[in-house]
């Protein structure tokens, strides 16, 4: 008899577990979504209003640049604006070429962020790069801040990959240029993080980030990374390009790396369309998390892809009208029905996998497909309860969805410090 492999995901790698601000990294913390702001940090109200809507859309971490002195003077006016909010998102400050000289000539800077980034290859070249990255970190232990190293490949330490590169040259069967280069991203992270030890960082202080933009080169650089030390690891290509391409780059690497128990912060960095939504990013790093089994954020709608049997449009329609409301509502719905996001919504287009489906689901409707009966079942926990028909089908399911969610996720409604479950 042949075995099944392994259902779902390996366990997750040991890694220290990581304060940052009011959630945590790595441990046995839950894998968290984080994203950035593209707007000029030094523009308050735009900087707050991006944070804001990334950390409602469902970032848990949200990095800001700070690459000018007006920037950094603006980071503190941007947390006390979020806290007025009640956005309570721990803020990252991605720092380069000039991280030292501004937090020295703007501490306020340092105490506001819950989290500093270090680009190890942009912090300074030759006598200077280690004074310049011990004052980041000395900063860092000042106000007890943790530490992204984030090492990237466009822009990996010069003297560095030249040495390793001269090495390499050197040995009788000289390995690929592309080979060198993973290996020396991981050791400009180690060796980084192994200075910051030194100059006091705690341990659990510290995450590493080792970024490329192609899919095998993210895969086999933290592959190497995971297996060399137990920091906690942050994931996502460096640039995972625009709309689908990036949707699909992001996936296929760090998919492969989650299914391995390597990872503990992801982002996926799309590049937006021209005026397109910053938030996106956000809904696609859940989706991974969600689809793979490994968190739950938001219920998720199972729509059939339509054939020559679905000539109408209208189950589509449906179909995107749901989980339109789904994720609107749960700003809601997360305080107040707890469970709620793993639910479960199917909306199919015919008889042939409608009622299966919809009966596998939490809650399903089988929309009629051409030439079939203007009737849609409707199954709630695999029991068929009512059979919608007519022109407000829409409306009777979104209340269906609605009735469920009070039955079955019970509110948890706030009074002062007591909390009580109503039906």
């Amino acid at each position: 008899m042949t075995c099944l492999p392994q259902y779902g995901p390996a366990p997750r790698r040991a890694c220290a577990r990581v304060r940052v601000g009011h959630v945590d990294i790595g441990g046995d913390a839950p894998i968290l979504v984080q994203s950035m702001t593209n707007t000029d940090t030094a523009d308050v109200a735009g900087t707050v209003g991006q944070v804001a809507a990334l950390a409602r859309a469902g970032s848990e971490i949200v990095r800001v640049t700070v690459n000018t002195a007006e920037a950094a003077a603006a980071v503190p006016r941007i947390r006390e604006q979020l806290d007025r909010m009640g956005v309570n998102a721990p803020l990252v400050g991605d720092f380069h070429f000039n991280g030292h000289r501004l937090l020295t000539q703007h501490p306020a800077c340092a105490e506001a962020l819950a989290k500093l980034r270090i680009n190890p290859g942009n912090v300074g070249r030759g006598s200077k790069r280690d004074e310049q990255f011990a004052t980041m970190v000395e900063f860092a232990c000042r106000y007890d801040k943790p530490v992204r190293i984030g090492v990237n490949w466009g822009s990996l330490d010069p003297e560095l990959i030249a040495r390793m590169m001269d090495e390499n040259a050197r040995q009788p069967v000289p390995e690929a240029v592309a080979v060198i280069t993973r290996r020396a991203l991981v050791a400009s992270a180690i060796d980084s993080a192994v200075l910051a030890e030194k100059l006091g960082l705690a341990h659990d202080k510290i995450v590493l980030s080792c970024k490329v933009s192609g899919v095998q080169d993210l895969i086999a650089v933290y592959r190497d990374l995971a297996a060399r030390c137990d920091y906690a690891l942050h994931l996502g290509l460096t640039e995972a390009g625009m709309g689908s391409k990036g949707i699909v780059a992001s996936t296929a690497a760090m998919g492969v790396l989650l299914q391995e128990g390597i990872g503990d912060t992801i982002r996926v960095s799309l590049t937006p369309e021209p005026g397109g939504d910053r938030t996106r990013e956000v809904v696609v790093a859940q989706e991974i998390l969600q689809t793979m089994g490994l968190r739950s954020f938001t219920p998720m709608v199972i729509a059939c892809p339509g054939c020559g049997r679905t000539t109408s449009t209208f189950f589509q329609t449906l179909a995107d009208r749901i989980q339109s409301y789904l994720r609107a509502q749960m700003p809601d719905w997360r305080g107040r029905h707890p469970g709620v996001e793993t639910m479960n919504v199917a909306v199919m287009g015919c008889v042939v996998n409608g009622p299966g489906e919809s009966k596998h689901a939490n809650i399903g409707i089988s929309l009629p497909g051409s030439g079939e009966n203007p009737v849609a079942p409707v199954f709630v926990d695999g029991v068929k309860t009512v059979t919608l028909k007519g022109d407000h089908i829409a409306e009777e399911f979104q209340a269906v969805v609605d009735q469920y969610v009070r039955d079955k996720y019970p509110a948890i409604e706030r009074s002062g410090r007591v909390e009580r479950v109503s039906a």
